[in-house]
């Protein structure tokens, strides 16, 4: 498979909790769960036990390595079925240069060790 993303991914030990920002949603707001498998500037990779739809676009808080919170919404862009999970690639939109710029700092200080 030919690798997409333009940025280096970084695996974090995170969580995210989400909430799909559709007016039209039949759910209000819920709250969800999901584990991060990867992390880029441009986007996450995670593992959800909730249906999401790919285009849809979801609020966010990352807790990254420092234990800050960035504040982030998620485009859905792609959908797996990876054995027994569903893994959802999603790429941030509208995020501050600044909280994208820590996850590439990040990268660049874990790959010299």
């Amino acid at each position: 498979m030919q690798e997409r993303r333009k940025s280096k991914r970084t695996e974090l030990q995170s969580r995210l909790i989400i909430k799909r920002l559709d007016p039209n949603s039949d759910r209000d707001h819920d709250v969800v769960s999901i584990d991060v498998q990867d992390v880029s500037k441009g986007g996450v990779g995670f593992v959800c036990k909730e249906v999401l739809q790919i285009g849809a676009v979801y609020e966010a808080y990352l807790t990254i390595w420092t234990k800050e919170v960035l504040h982030a919404f998620l485009q859905i862009v792609r959908i797996e079925l990876k054995e027994d999970k569903i893994i959802y690639g999603a790429c941030f939109v509208g995020m501050p240069e600044v909280d994208a710029n820590r996850i590439e700092v990040y990268q660049s200080f874990n790959n010299e060790k």
